[in-house]
C-alpha cells in the first residue's frame, strides 16, 4: 500500500473500527477501549501515518453548519423533511445549508465537495444515489473520501460507505396499508408507481407480495405497475397504461407516493370513475398533498418532526464523536381519510 493513499478511512477499515475512533486515537480527546486503541496505533506505526496538522486543527473547530442534500425540494416529502431538519438544527444552534441534486449524479458529487469545502460539521443526504438498489461504487468512494473528516448521514443505503443511516421501515409501512385494505374487504389490490431499482420501492413490493400470500390472496403481477418517475405525470401515465392493457379494474390501488396518487386519481376521473365509490386509492408519505387532494387521501405517513429531529441529533452526536447507532429505523402510522371504501 502506497504511503500517499493512507487516510483515516483506510486505517479504520483495516482496524475494523469507525473513522471517528481513529480520529479519537489521533487526538486523544476521548476514551477508546485499549483493544481498539492498540489496533489503530499499530496500523499508524505500520504505515507511518501522519495526518495533516492543519487539517486536524481545522476539523476540531465547529462551523455550526450542517449540509443537507435532497433529491428535489418540489416533492412535498423532501420539502417537509427539509423544514423539519432546519427546525431541529436551529434548535440546536446549527445553520442548515440546503442543496437539490435534481437527479444528477454529477451534482451530488459536486455538492459533497462543496459542503466539504465549506467545512460543514456534517452532511445529510435524502434521496438520489442513496435510494438506488445497487450502490454506485464510484459514489461510495466519493462518500468515503469526504467521510474521512466529515460525518455523513443518509436515508437509504450505500454498500461499503462509511455513513450513518436513518431509514423508514418500508416493509412496516406497506403492512399497515395492506392490513387496512384487506380488513375493509379488498382483495383485488394494485400497487402502482415506482421502479424496482429503487430500494424503498422494491422493499414495498416484496412486503406487498408477502401480505397477499399471508392472507391467501393470489399475487397478480399485472397489478404491480411501474412508473417512469415519482411525480404526478408518472402516476397518470401508469394508470392510463393499465387501462389500455384492459386488465380487470382492482377495487383498491396503492400509490407509491402522494404525487403518484394525484396522477392516478386524475386519470381515473378522466375515465369517468369515482373515488372511492368505484375505486379506492391510498398512498404513502402523508404530505400536505394527501390533505388537499379531493377526496382526501388515506395514507401511511411518518412523524416528520421526529424524523428530522432524529437526523439532526444523530448528526450532532457523530460530530462530537459520540458514536450514535449506525442504522436507525423510523416507523410509520396510518392516517384514515376519505379515499377508501369499505366493501361488504
Amino acid at each position: 500500500m502506497e504511503k500517499e493513499t493512507i487516510s483515516i478511512y483506510t486505517i479504520a477499515k483495516e482496524a475494523g473500527v469507525s473513522p471517528a475512533t481513529v480520529s479519537r486515537v489521533l487526538t486523544g480527546n476521548a476514551k477508546v477501549s485499549e483493544e481498539k486503541k492498540s489496533k489503530v496505533e499499530a496500523l499508524i506505526r505500520k504505515y507511518d501515518f501522519r495526518p495533516n496538522a492543519l487539517a486536524r486543527g481545522l476539523s476540531s473547530v465547529e462551523t455550526k453548519m450542517i449540509g443537507l442534500m435532497v433529491s428535489d425540494i418540489r416533492n412535498p416529502f423532501y420539502a417537509t423533511m427539509a423544514v423539519e431538519c432546519e427546525k431541529a438544527a436551529n434548535e440546536n444552534g446549527y445553520l442548515l445549508l440546503l442543496c437539490n441534486s435534481l437527479g444528477s449524479n454529477e451534482m451530488e458529487v459536486s455538492y459533497l465537495e462543496k459542503f466539504s469545502g465549506q467545512r460543514v460539521d456534517a452532511i445529510i443526504q435524502i434521496g438520489g444515489k442513496v435510494d438506488e438498489l445497487v450502490s454506485d461504487t464510484s459514489y461510495v468512494e466519493n462518500i468515503n473520501r469526504v467521510a474521512n473528516t466529515t460525518p455523513i448521514l443518509i436515508t437509504g443505503k450505500l454498500d461499503g460507505a462509511d455513513c450513518y443511516q436513518v431509514n423508514i421501515d418500508e416493509g412496516q409501512s406497506m403492512e399497515l396499508l395492506m392490513q387496512f385494505l384487506i380488513e375493509n374487504g379488498h382483495q383485488d389490490i394494485a400497487l402502482m408507481g415506482g421502479r424496482d431499482n429503487v430500494k424503498s420501492t422494491l422493499d414495498k413490493r416484496l412486503r406487498y407480495r408477502q401480505m397477499l400470500r399471508k392472507y391467501g390472496i393470489p399475487v397478480r403481477e399485472e397489478y404491480i405497475v411501474d412508473g417512469s418517475s415519482y411525480d404526478i405525470e408518472s402516476g397518470s401515465a401508469a394508470m392510463y397504461r393499465f387501462i389500455r392493457e384492459d386488465h380487470p379494474m382492482p377495487s383498491a390501488i396503492i400509490a407509491i407516493n402522494d404525487f403518484t396518487a394525484v396522477g392516478i386519481v386524475r386519470a381515473l376521473r378522466e375515465q369517468g370513475m369515482r373515488i372511492p365509490e368505484d375505486v379506492s386509492v391510498v398512498s404513502f408519505d402523508n404530505t400536505y398533498i394527501a390533505e388537499t387532494c379531493m377526496p382526501r387521501l388515506t395514507c401511511v405517513g411518518y412523524d416528520y418532526k421526529l424524523f428530522g429531529k432524529l437526523l439532526i441529533e444523530t448528526a450532532i452526536k457523530a460530530i462530537h464523536n459520540e458514536e450514535p447507532p449506525r442504522v436507525q429505523m423510523v416507523k410509520s402510522g396510518l392516517v384514515i381519510r376519505d379515499s377508501c371504501k369499505q366493501l361488504k
